[in-house]
């Protein structure tokens, strides 16, 4: 190891740049090269202050200097996105620690873990064929024993139509895939008769059996990913990547206490019903006891005394939420309630606060899930909405700019300002990925919404309103509150 450390020093100092640790020091002076001369290269990006950072720092450490010893041709970089300002807005950077693997120059966002052999497991599949062959018996030992989850397809000859799905299937999961073609190595495996397909993992005894089509790569894909993970697990730290960064995206939630008496019966039946959504859904149980989970049954809206109960969510795209009719937890309910939402039978759980009955008494109006449709969608008018968490620094900033453009419109019956608390309220069709979001529902039935995405001044919230509505807002004092009777307004 120590040799193949100082050698990977000797290269980088040839090369120009700096290691830390095995891993390249990115900046804005080398990137580019760095990229263009390699061909694999996995990039942190990072800030100094950030706890999940210095987590992860250990474990990329040991995994770049795992890959120097292996004398692997794949990089690993860091940039410190604090100080290199132009590369994290290159790339879309807006949380930390975010990874991105480039490939022949091409970027792309890393979905793997963050433990050294997660991450190398990740870097051989990324980097290697889409499926490892296995010639011995040994060989195939090897493979279970290094890797959580292994696929082993089974066939006489990569050249069958079966092998070939099964390969396209390897190239579009991000699971380890091995294939045999020697039928001396497959005879090995007890039960075992080509075509087949077998997932092991270090969770289950017996290997998942594949009984779908064989010629389906979309059916292996669902079947690989469906056994990868346990039926039922538990949402936590150690969880977490494997949940958000996989390739389901439908997660059926059930929030309960692990010490309730019922816990174990409500486990059995999720698993009941998990068994006929493998690769589909994913079945979760989020202990309401730990602290860290309190946020999650308030995004959902869940109130202390209602658990257990169970809501499911789609996280990819406007992360839509969705409730069962019945409070009823078994295999059967659930089994529906998992159906109904493949099958679009369902609608949105959209949470919203009682409509204060003051809502529209001061210039900016207050929204709520209950009245949004009649006041923002009101085709007779021009609505602008921020939608806003009171938590929100930047939110709390705008406050006095917003009065004051509300004022400065209150006297255009036509045009609206508004606001909506969205840590309380939702809408469907409108997806609020961050705090403020300002957007402007026009007046007309067919009208498309426009988002806001200039200075949050008065000057620049005015502008667009007076571009997109025609409306001029009134002559007020830039610096002042407005409304001309020199009186201090109250922040909403």
């Amino acid at each position: 190891m120590l040799r193949a450390i100082i050698v990977s020093c000797l290269v980088a100092l040839s090369a120009g740049y700096e290691l830390d640790e095995g891993v390249i020091v990115g900046t804005s002076e080398n990137f580019d090269t760095i990229i263009a001369e390699n061909d694999h290269v996995l990039v942190e990006f990072y800030a100094p202050w950030c706890g999940h950072c210095k987590s992860l720092a250990p474990e990329y450490a040991a995994a770049a200097q795992e890959l120097a010893k292996q004398d692997s041709a794949t990089k690993l970089m860091k940039v410190d996105a604090t100080v290199e300002e132009d590369l994290g807005s290159k790339f879309d950077v807006s949380g930390f620690p975010t990874l991105k693997f480039f490939k022949n120059g091409k970027a792309s966002e890393y979905t793997g873990g963050r433990t050294k052999d997660e991450i190398l497991a990740y870097l051989k599949k990324k980097t290697g064929p889409p499926a490892e062959p296995l010639t011995s018996f040994e060989a195939a030992e090897a493979a279970q024993k290094d890797n959580e989850v292994a696929v082993f397809g089974f066939f006489e000859s990569e050249d069958s139509k079966e092998a070939k799905a099964f390969l396209t299937a390897a190239a579009d999961v991000e699971l380890m895939f091995f294939i045999i073609t020697d039928k001396a190595v497959t005879e090995k495996f007890e039960g075992v008769t080509a075509p087949a397909i077998r997932v092991f993992t270090d969770f289950e005894a017996d290997a998942a059996v594949f009984d779908g089509d064989f010629e389906s790569a979309d059916e292996i894909s669902k079947f690989s990913v469906g056994s990868s993970l346990p039926l039922v697990m538990e949402f936590n730290d150690k969880n977490s990547q494997k949940i958000f960064g996989g390739s389901v995206k439908s997660h059926l939630l059930l929030f309960t206490s692990k010490k309730a008496d019922t816990f174990d019966g409500l486990v059995a039946e999720m698993k009941g019903a998990a068994t006929e959504h493998k690769g589909e859904i994913l079945f979760i149980y989020i202990d309401t006891d730990v602290p860290d989970n309190k946020r999650i049954s308030e995004f959902f809206g869940i109130a202390d005394d209602e658990p257990p109960c169970v809501r499911l969510i789609n996280t990819d795209g406007d992360m839509a939420k969705y409730k069962p009719e019945s409070s009823e937890i078994t295999t059967a309910v659930l089994n529906k309630f998992a159906n109904d939402y493949k099958d679009g039978k369902l609608k949105q759980n959209l949470k919203s606060a009682e409509t204060p009955t003051d809502w529209d008494s001061k210039p900016v109006k207050v929204l709520t899930g209950q009245n949004f449709a009649d006041v923002a969608l009101d085709a007779s008018k021009d609505v602008l909405v921020e939608f806003y968490a009171p938590w929100c620094g930047h939110c709390k900033q705008l406050v006095p700019i917003y009065d004051q453009l509300a004022e400065a419109y209150e006297g255009e019956t036509s045009v609206v300002i508004a606001k909506m608390d969205s840590t309380e309220n939702e809408v469907a069709d409108v997806a609020i990925q961050s705090f403020p979001t300002i957007k402007l529902f026009p007046k007309g039935a067919d009208a498309k919404v426009i988002d806001f995405e200039g200075d949050r001044t008065f000057e620049g919230m005015s502008a667009f309103l007076a571009e997109h509505t025609g409306k001029t807002a009134a002559d007020v004092d830039a610096e002042g509150t407005g409304g001309g009777d020199g009186e201090k307004h109250e922040e909403l």
